[in-house]
This record gives structure tokens, C-alpha cells and sequence, in this order.
């Protein structure tokens, strides 16, 4: 067709001065950038050979500008990484979306500091020969836990897996109906018990389980006896369950250990302030329980993480397994782990790590947030309109299903948005917010707002009124 012959070839494009100045300012290579005005080329070819390409004129200056033009549109993704910052306002505090638990200033530190030396990961400074990863974390959680013996795997999903597969390979493991949950991702505990070729063995009912249903079910080919924390929903009405004390009784005259996977866990008793019935790691170590997980990035409020711990003899075995090293984690996990677990230890959780103190922080302290938002907002001329109002605000991650939590939020309107149509401007924002919207009003709900975030979240209400 006539019209290709306008395309401008690449080593014409190559000496255009827009090439060399995107090769200075951007810190690109000649190669790549070659390669996208391939790209772009390319796409403009297979238009008019399509007959959907519509721009006009057709000569070759026109399509040199539209190549530059997409050029830097191409160069601009670039250097927008795809895992970005944003603002969590919609009040939900591990948002699954959104990264779960925000690390702690000390944890960010030592992760920061690990990244850039050289680390004792697997060297004891003190024989001067190799050490072990797990001994990073161990001491630490023995001492807030009072466990035996405790080890680290990538999440709490890998710890189920592990522990099946290492203590009950294609040996019986029974568990209540009841408990045979699904979480984020579709992850099954029946489908997970299957792909580590233990046996399930489930019993009782979807809504009742009793302790004779245990008993009977117990062979001598059973090896666990397993309880699932059903942290991401609660059973109610007509049902029962087995309390884990119960099975305690079951467990030691059968000699059959028990392993109760808590999902969230958490270090720190948010009964005491009221919030939800979730049991302590430490009250389960305590009721003699063999073999507890959790993950490490829910109430915890540390990196991702399957947290094990239990009877030395039992964690001895999953560390020899050679899934261990499949599932071990990294320099960088251990590193914020680790500092998290001393935040514990000094007993400086609520002011040290956020995920704990956004959860027990008071009403009053969001509202103050609120109010200095709309300070900041009335001093600047807006076409926005804010009104602060109560609410609710969830927990997420699967954690405390039931538990809502006095929180106060901003309703924002404006005169040209539809509450839809805020939420997309805010989300395509440079550090994008993301918003609640409930009955069709757009909120921000500032028990997940930082007061540092509250300049970038005022700029970026300026910069959409500056685009009307």
C-alpha cells in the first residue's frame, strides 16, 4: 500500500533528535529504545494494512511526531514501577489488594540495611562456620510463644503443606466438616491435604462436630489430629465444635499429636481491648497444643510468612524434610521478622507496629486525622465538597470476620463526578488513592490514613480540581 512507503525507517528515526535526547534524559539504552520504535512502527504498519488506522495526514513527518509521541508514552509506563505506593482510605486494615500489613519503621530499617551488606543469613560468626537460617527467629519466638522449638516458611498456605506432607504422608489426618474452609485464591484445605498425599479424614457435619466423631475416626494409621482456625468466617446458630482443649484429652490417649492451624494468629490479646474473640498463639502453646501456624503479614503486622511452632521433635522433623528448603524464606523476610518479633518482645507493639495500632487506635485519634484533612482542604479553593460522618471499618485478611470498628470517614462530592467516577480519578492519581464507596457516596475512611499521607492525599484533590 501507498501509504507504508510514509513510515519512516528506524535508522532515519535512530538520528532524529528526540532519540538522542530520550537516551540522555532517560538513562535508556540504544537497544531498547530501538526496540520500542519497532514496536510502534509495527502497530502503525498493522493498522493501515487493517484499514483502522484513521490519523491523518498520511506523510512521513505526521508519522515520526506519532512515533515519538507514543515513544514517550511507552518511556513513561516505564518508569512508573507496577508495584506502587498508595493510599489505602477504605478503612479495611490488611487489605489482601493492597499488600496486607504495613512493616514497622524498625522492620523497614533492617530490611533496608540487610539489602545492602553482605548478612550473617547462614554463618555463625562465633564457630566461624555455616550457621542455619532458622536459628535467625527461633530464639525469639520460643520467647514469645513459650514454644519448644519454631521454624519459618514462605506463608501460612506452605505451612499446612509442609506440615501434611512431613508428618502425615499418605497417613491419616482428621478434621472437622466444618472446618474444611477455602480462603483467598481459592486455597482448599481439602485439596491442600490431597496435593501432600495426606489422608483426609473428615467428620461430623458442616455445622456439628462432636468429640466421639474424633474418636471414632481414629485408626492406627492416624497421624494428626487437625484443627482449622476459621478465622475468615463464623459459624452461628445451630452449631457446634470441638474446643481444642477437648481434643487434648483424645490426642494424649491415642498418642496422636494435634496440629491447629490458627491462619491469622496473632501475639497480641485484642480481647483485652474488646476487639473480637481471636485466641493468642501464646494460649494455644499454653493448652499443650503439638504443632501451631500462622501467617506472618495479618494481625502479626510483619513481612509474609508461615510461622511454625510446636514440640522440638515435630519442628525437628519439618526442618529435615527437603521441602524446607523449598519453602525456606529469604534474607529480607527474616530481617523484617526479626524486628517485628523484638517490637513484641519490648512490648512496644501498639506504638511500633501499624497493623496493631490501627486496629486498637481510638475513635478520636481517626477523627483528629479527619478534621485535619478538612483544615487542610478549606484553606484551599476547591469545588469539592467534605462532611465528616461515623462508621465502621473492617479488620481484612480473613481476620475477625465479625469485627467492626468505630471509625470516621469524609464524604466527598463534587458537582461534575459521579462517586464512580472520583474513585477512578483518585486511583489514576500519581500516588493513587484508593476510596470507599458505599450506597453510592465516595469516602475516605482515615483509620487507615496516615497523618504523613494527609499532604499527598490533599494534593491529589487540588490536582483533580485543577483538571476540571
Amino acid at each position: 500500500m501507498k501509504r507504508l512507503r510514509h513510515l519512516p525507517a528506524v535508522h532515519q528515526l535512530q538520528t532524529d533528535k528526540r532519540f538522542l535526547e530520550a537516551l540522555t534524559i532517560n538513562n535508556l539504552s540504544k537497544k531498547i529504545l530501538t526496540t520500542w520504535i519497532k514496536e510502534q512502527i509495527d502497530f502503525i504498519r498493522t493498522q493501515i494494512l487493517n484499514n483502522t488506522f484513521l490519523d491523518e495526514p498520511f506523510n512521513k513527518d505526521h508519522f515520526t511526531d506519532l512515533i515519538f509521541t507514543k515513544l514517550n508514552e511507552k518511556i513513561n509506563t516505564f518508569k512508573q514501577n507496577n508495584l506502587r505506593s498508595v493510599i489505602n482510605a477504605t478503612g479495611v486494615i490488611l487489605h489482601t489488594n493492597l499488600g496486607r500489613a504495613r512493616l514497622s519503621k524498625d522492620a523497614i530499617i533492617q530490611i533496608t540495611h540487610t539489602a545492602s551488606t553482605y548478612s550473617t543469613l547462614e554463618y555463625n560468626v562465633s564457630t566461624g562456620k555455616r550457621g542455619s537460617r532458622h536459628d535467625l527467629v527461633e530464639e525469639h519466638l520460643k520467647e514469645l510463644t513459650g514454644a519448644e522449638a519454631a521454624m519459618v516458611v514462605n506463608n501460612n498456605a506452605a505451612a499446612v503443606y509442609l506440615i501434611l506432607r512431613a508428618i502425615a504422608y499418605q497417613q491419616e489426618v482428621i478434621v472437622s466438616r466444618g472446618e474444611l474452609i477455602e480462603i483467598g485464591g481459592s486455597f482448599r484445605i481439602s485439596e491442600i491435604m490431597e496435593e501432600s498425599e495426606a489422608q483426609l479424614v473428615d467428620v461430623g457435619t458442616a455445622n456439628k462436630t462432636h468429640l466421639y466423631d474424633y474418636e471414632r475416626a481414629i485408626t492406627e494409621d492416624t497421624a494428626l489430629l487437625m484443627k482449622v482456625h476459621k478465622s475468615n468466617f463464623k459459624l452461628v446458630g445451630f452449631s457446634d465444635e470441638v474446643d481444642t482443649n477437648n481434643l487434648l484429652h483424645l490426642s494424649k490417649e491415642h498418642d496422636v499429636p494435634i496440629y491447629e492451624d490458627l491462619g491469622s494468629g496473632t501475639l497480641f490479646d485484642f480481647k483485652q481491648h474488646k476487639i473480637g474473640e481471636e485466641p493468642t498463639v501464646q494460649a494455644k502453646v499454653n493448652a499443650g497444643i503439638d504443632l501451631i501456624s500462622f501467617s506472618g503479614d495479618k494481625l502479626l503486622g510483619g513481612p509474609q510468612a508461615g510461622i511454625i511452632i510446636g514440640k522440638k521433635a515435630l519442628i525437628d522433623k519439618l526442618k529435615s524434610h527437603q521441602l524446607a528448603r523449598v519453602l525456606r524464606v529469604d534474607k529480607f523476610t527474616l530481617a523484617g521478622l526479626e524486628a517485628t518479633l523484638k517490637s513484641y518482645i519490648r512490648g512496644q507493639e501498639t506504638k511500633e507496629i501499624p497493623t496493631v495500632r490501627d486496629i486498637v487506635e481510638s475513635s478520636e485519634v481517626v477523627l483528629d486525622k479527619a478534621n485535619l484533612f478538612i483544615e487542610k482542604m478549606t484553606h484551599k479553593k476547591t469545588q469539592f465538597t467534605f462532611e465528616i460522618k461515623r462508621d465502621t471499618a473492617k479488620i481484612g485478611g480473613g481476620t475477625m470476620p465479625e469485627v467492626e470498628i468505630e471509625t470516621y470517614v469524609v464524604y466527598v462530592a463534587h458537582p461534575l463526578y459521579t462517586s464512580e467516577q472520583l474513585a477512578e480519578k483518585l486511583r489514576n492519581n500519581q500516588i493513587p488513592v484508593i476510596i470507599r464507596i458505599k450506597n453510592e457516596v465516595a469516602m475516605l475512611d482515615f483509620r487507615t490514613i496516615n497523618e504523613d499521607e494527609l499532604t499527598i492525599l490533599t494534593e491529589a484533590f487540588l490536582e483533580e480540581d485543577n483538571e476540571v
